[in-house]
């Protein structure tokens, strides 16, 4: 068995397999990244169905969120210990048995319940997924492997609003959650016989870290989330407070474990992996900021309806979705940083020319800056996740993997409070909100350049 796993992590996959492999990832990863923009659709129907008021509804989602956030990293470990493929599969089947729990609910605590369930299940595919596609193919067309991965998020992410208003218009909520249910069997079905094994670490699972790690995460997201709510501020604070303190003591555990959950090692002793995990936070916080706040701007102040505001930003996800795999295959050539620093510096010029744009302006007029955004971001997201994952040992690559998510995640939770706070401190009419859309695109451009001159401080690297 070593020699077969051997020979599987250093050339990949042969090209019929790696398909089919590709195929089950994909199908997974379309599914984890939908699940966390369908349920918004449905939360004004199921909170009405279930008799709940929105804040109650909004756990719905907040609870899926919560359980990927907190559980990636031990997830991500505990696949360089017993395999990837193995928590890959074991997310794969708790994500389709939460699925339909959460069809089946008949209460918001028993939806609730199973949304949590879920979002484990989305994190034991998410943690691993990069890491897995660097075994499914062969070293010299990673590039092109993560241009796909992109692809596939990227166009899930443009999709899920939709999907869940199709099935929305002719069902009712609970199939948004049970037509996950075949796609996830077929999924497993590929992902037995298909995916690849991989090297292991012999490392132990460090249970405090986990929970260290989890209280970390847990306080710092639902502190940012208060921010702009009405009210005293003071619990926010002893969240974010409580985050800072307990993230201490995780990391003082962390640098005492050889083989620590949180690669605190590898960010020491790799710059490439420190700069573009740092990379990744800024981009996403820069993403996140205008896809929150420009509907507002052209709703409020521009006056254009929900279906309208929708149409208008398709630009941007769309020109994602056409420039990750040529930012893939050129990742396999050209060097990252580099790579990276252009489509950051593009989404920053993109972000800059938004800003000045008028609400009412022509569709194409906005259009157009939306998709140079979109085609910076793109661009740079690909090469950026190939020189992450490819800058860690072949036996820690679910700690690159996990990282990469992980990052993500906090760089959207960080952008999303910025959009809250900046929105909360100067509520209104449309006036404040113009105001406040300027302050917050011009953090995203500000963020997104700084995300640029990270990339760069990589140098020629591929």
């Amino acid at each position: 068995m070593d020699k077969v796993i051997s020979a599987e992590a250093a050339d990949g996959l042969p090209p019929g397999r790696r398909g089919l492999a590709m195929l089950a990832v994909g199908m997974a990863v379309c599914m984890s990244v939908l699940d966390g923009s369908i349920a918004n659709v449905a939360l004004p129907t199921i909170a009405r169905q279930m008799q709940a008021t929105p804040p109650e509804a909004i756990w719905v989602v907040n609870a899926y969120q919560l359980a990927v956030t907190v559980s990636l990293l031990p997830l991500a470990l505990l696949g360089d210990i017993y395999g990837h493929r193995r928590v890959y599969c074991c997310g794969l089947v708790l994500y389709t048995l939460a699925s339909i729990g959460s069809a089946t609910a008949t209460t918001l605590p028993h939806l609730i319940i199973a949304r949590v369930l879920q979002g484990f299940g989305g994190a034991g595919i998410m943690s691993v997924n990069g890491a897995l596609i660097r075994f499914i193919f062969p070293r010299h067309q990673f590039g092109r492997g993560i241009g796909y991965n992109v692809l596939v998020v990227g166009t899930s992410s443009a999709a899920g609003p939709s999907a869940a208003a199709a099935i929305l218009a002719v069902s009712s909520w609970p199939w948004l959650f049970a037509a996950q249910v075949p796609f996830g069997l077929i999924s497993l079905a590929l992902a037995l016989p298909f995916l690849p094994h991989s090297p292991r670490t012999a490392a132990k699972f460090d249970p405090q870290s986990a929970v260290l790690n989890a209280v970390t995460l847990g306080l710092f997201i639902i502190g940012l989330g208060g921010l702009g709510r009405e009210g005293s501020r003071t619990l926010v604070w002893l969240e974010l407070a409580g985050a800072v303190v307990v993230g201490a003591v995780f990391l003082r555990r962390q640098l005492r474990l050889s083989v620590p959950m949180l690669p605190i090692d590898l960010l020491m002793q790799r710059p490439v992996f420190a700069l573009s995990s740092a990379t990744a936070i800024c981009s996403h916080a820069a993403a996140i900021i205008a896809m929150v706040s420009l509907p507002f701007y052209f709703q409020y102040v521009g006056g254009l309806t929900a279906i309208e505001v929708g149409t208008l930003m398709t630009p941007w996800p769309v020109a994602v979705v056409l420039m990750a795999p040529i930012a893939g295959r050129l990742s396999d050539r050209y060097s990252a940083g580099v790579l990276g620093g252009i489509g950051l510096l593009l989404m920053a010029l993109g972000l800059v020319t938004v800003a000045l744009v008028p609400a009412n302006a022509a569709w194409f007029d906005i259009a157009w800056r939306l998709a140079l955004c979109g085609i910076g971001f793109g661009f740079f997201q690909s090469p950026n996740n190939r020189l992450l994952l490819g800058s860690v040992p072949p036996d820690r690559a679910g700690a690159g993997s996990g990282m990469l998510s992980t990052s993500r995640l906090v760089g959207q939770t960080t952008g999303s409070a910025i959009v809250t706070m900046v929105m909360g401190l100067t509520h209104g009419g449309p006036a404040a909100i113009q105001t406040a859309t300027h302050i917050v695109i011009g953090i995203a451009a500000g963020s997104a350049l700084l995300a640029m001159v990270l990339s760069l401080l990589r140098g020629g690297r591929r």
